[in-house]
């Protein structure tokens, strides 16, 4: 870590000074899928710290989170219609949570009902869709979702859609087909950002080519730092920058290290040499009309739970996890801003959506350790209020006034 120059500014202060004006913004969390797994959709509790979950509102506030953007996420390899109805369980779950602890946190659909929620010190809570198969194709189901307050939708999930490419999937339609395109437009349209984490190159490309509006990136990190092919190239933050958008950094261990990227690989190939399973458990149901949510979650977790396998363990012992540090996600950070520039960077720690997060930011809590490190390389406060939020807040406002009517409600819940 570099040595702290007495004639700067203390770190810590300038942190401090930085999220009593800027909170941070994040763009990326999982909490309503834990929900959904973990207690059938139950929100209680979270006022409390919560040891099997990385987000609980003392956490939040710990970590100065000023607003969030909650994943309304449905996995890509549903079939549409059901990723449909589970993105609106999805959103259905942060609406709950927000009525369930009105002091702590409300619903935002514009820039300036964010800027309200951290005058009155709630958390802005906004809604993200991550994956363009929760549309099924229809615009009126986007147009929907805008209604309900969706504010970004990612192209791609982790499978390619008819009509764009996914960065971990083969290649299909090369980018965006006209279909890819026409979609682009209709967000642009409704006042939706278009996020581009998760898709191949050539999509973002497209993408950026046709979008009328900033884009984001909501949790991806540096390609140049880590070749990892959910990370973006610096040609592509080149274009980012001149189309005004935003890269929200991510955590995720594997996007930022290239040795927990291989480990992972590795822990796949001995699972399928001992054949063991090898995915993530199946999506979990969500509770029926009159069925107790508790139940629902515990059924869940039986189902999901591995039996301990000794040639396994001994694996793992033989070959520990390797730990990811803030230093490396910084080093994202710092790369990030070189090639887009400071104006473009923002974070998406994509909490409670990756198992493990690195030292140091093992949960929500931790933002002021990666701002910490960073005010110890020279930045800012300047720098480190448009990481926190002022970025993302300005595409925000920009896709507000690039739509042509927009669609979602004109006041904030109380």
């Amino acid at each position: 870590m570099p040595h702290h120059d007495a004639d700067r500014p203390d770190p810590a202060d300038l942190v401090e000074q930085a999220l009593s004006r800027t909170p941070v913004f994040d763009a990326h969390n999982d909490l309503p899928t834990a929900l959904r797994a973990r207690s059938g959709y139950s929100v209680e509790g979270l006022d409390e710290v919560r040891p099997d979950l990385q987000t609980d509102l003392p956490r939040l506030r710990a970590g100065g989170v000023g607003a969030q953007f909650w994943s309304v996420h449905a996995p890509s390899h549903l079939p549409e219609p059901e990723a449909v109805v589970s993105t609106l369980e999805q959103i259905d779950a942060v609406y709950r949570l927000v009525a369930h602890y009105p002091q702590d946190l409300r619903v935002a659909y514009t820039a300036a009902d964010v800027e309200c929620a951290f005058a009155d010190g709630r958390i802005a809570s906004l809604l993200g869709v991550e994956g363009g198969h929760s549309l099924a194709g229809s615009p009126g189901v986007l147009r929907a979702f805008a209604r309900l307050g969706v504010r970004y939708l990612a192209l791609t999930h982790n499978d390619n859609t008819a009509w764009a490419d996914s960065a971990t999937d083969e290649p299909g339609v090369g980018g965006l087909d006209d279909t890819g395109r026409a979609i682009v437009a209709e967000l642009n349209r409704a006042g939706i950002l278009v996020d581009l984490s998760h898709t191949a190159e050539s999509t973002q490309r497209d993408a950026l080519a046709v979008t009328t509006a900033p884009v984001l990136f909501s949790h991806s990190s540096s390609r140049a730092v880590n070749d990892h092919p959910r990370n973006v190239s610096d040609p592509v933050l080149e274009l980012l920058r001149a189309n005004g958008g935003v890269i929200q950094l991510t955590f995720v261990p594997a996007l930022v290290s290239a040795a927990a990227h291989e480990w992972a690989q590795d822990l796949r190939a001995e699972r399928e040499r001992l054949e063991l399973p090898t995915g993530s458990c199946p999506w979990p149901r969500a509770p029926r009309p009159g069925e107790d949510p508790a139940l629902v979650a515990k059924k869940y977790a039986a189902a999901c739970a591995e039996p301990s396998d000794d040639r396994l363990q001994r694996w793992l012992a033989a070959h520990p996890r390797p730990e990811v540090t803030t230093v490396q996600v910084a080093d994202h950070v710092d790369h990030a801003r070189e090639a887009a520039g400071v104006d473009h960077i923002g974070l998406g720690g994509d909490y409670d959506g990756a198992d493990h997060q690195p030292t140091g930011l093992a949960d929500v809590s931790g933002y002021p350790v990666l701002l910490r490190e960073l005010a110890s390389r020279g930045w800012s406060r300047s720098d480190l209020e448009a990481l926190t939020g002022r970025n993302v807040l300005r595409v925000l406002r920009d896709a507000e006034e690039h739509a042509a009517e927009p669609l979602w409600p004109t006041a904030p819940l109380s």
